[in-house]
């Protein structure tokens, strides 16, 4: 996994503030929720990552450069 820079991650925090709404688009995990899945940003962490509280229970965070989700705010 590659580690985006300080700016990547400020741009990442700017684009998913703390409670945007999410759509999960691509997750390669046996546990990722289905694609579709509606969550809530909790925020983004260190190493790019989006916190997402899912609609459905699930706490799997979106990974940068591995996993992809869009924002819907207007749901």
């Amino acid at each position: 996994m590659r580690i985006p820079s300080s700016e990547i991650i400020e741009s990442l925090r700017k684009k998913y503030p703390v409670g945007a709404r999410v759509e999960l688009v691509q997750m390669d995990d046996v546990q990722a929720p289905p694609i579709g899945t509606k969550g809530t940003v909790k925020g983004v962490d260190d190493i790019g990552s989006i916190m997402v509280k899912w609609d459905n229970g699930c706490g799997l965070h979106v990974v940068y450069g591995e996993d992809i989700c869009r924002r819907v705010d207007n749901d």
